[in-house]
């Protein structure tokens, strides 16, 4: 079985001399392909070098919404011009948290639709973080698909069955990280249930949202397989068919302008 880790932060600075371990690691157990994400300038940059040498690593540049009030003031200028040089496969880490007041919400919406636009203009995917946010998400994305096609990716998704459902609808994908493994995520685990199987993606976090039974430990693209696991059985699919559906749907998603 492979497996594909469609969201992880693998970039040196998280990592440091650790990471060539985890990658072995990672591909021991069958993560033979991984998207690398970035959240500032410098570690989309990092994150870009980083899957230039590597393979099986495609990576995603952008800002994350809780960031936005720090950024430098060249930093979208280097994102833009990391999107266009054709070295990512996908924009993002962008979105909505309304869980933190770390940035300003209009500040938020403004760098989303920044995101936005930059994927659309490109036809990339977009990668997005929700926190207590994903009804205004999906606002926003709806007025988005007005304008013209999108591809978006709802990362770690927490939100309700009728949530699911409305992103869907609007064709976006759902990834599912190592909250849906929590003992007490039993309705989580009721919505994936609910996901059409060309919907789904799985993801680490990495190296955040460690699942069970690694809470507590810092989480990395090998112990993606827990979380297959555990939508595997809470969906009633073997495990060799959800890791065979949601690698083939990340590469759908990642791989159109690399390989």
């Amino acid at each position: 079985m492979e497996f594909y880790d469609s969201h992880c932060h693998l970039d040196p600075m998280r990592y440091g001399d650790d990471l060539s371990d985890v990658l072995v690691r990672a591909r021991a157990a069958g993560v033979t392909r991984m998207t690398v994400i970035g959240t500032r300038a410098a570690d989309s940059e990092a994150a870009a070098h980083l899957c230039e040498a590597e393979p099986g690593l495609v990576c995603a540049a952008g800002i994350h919404p809780n960031d936005v009030a720090e950024v430098d003031p060249d930093e979208w200028d280097r994102i833009t011009r990391l999107v266009v040089s054709g070295k990512v496969a996908a924009v993002g880490e962008t979105g909505l948290d309304w869980y933190r007041d770390a940035a300003p919400p209009e500040l938020q919406r403004d760098y989303f639709e920044r995101h936005i636009r930059l994927a659309q203009k490109l036809g990339l995917p977009l990668v997005i973080h929700t926190r207590e946010s994903t009804r205004d998400v999906l606002d926003m994305l709806a007025a988005a698909f007005r304008h013209g096609p999108l591809t978006a990716i709802l990362h770690a998704f927490t939100g309700t069955e009728a949530e699911a459902a409305e992103a869907i609808g609007l064709g976006c994908s759902l990834g599912f990280a190592g909250m849906v493994t929590f003992r007490s995520a039993e309705n989580l685990r009721q919505v994936a249930q609910t996901v059409p199987l060309d919907k789904l993606l799985i993801e680490t976090d990495s190296p955040f949202l460690s699942p069970e039974p690694l809470r507590g430990r810092r989480n990395e693209p090998g112990h993606v397989i827990h979380t297959a696991r555990c939508l595997a059985i809470a969906r009633g699919e073997s495990l060799e068919t959800l890791a065979a559906a949601t690698t083939a749907n990340a590469c759908r998603l990642f791989l159109r302008q690399h390989d």
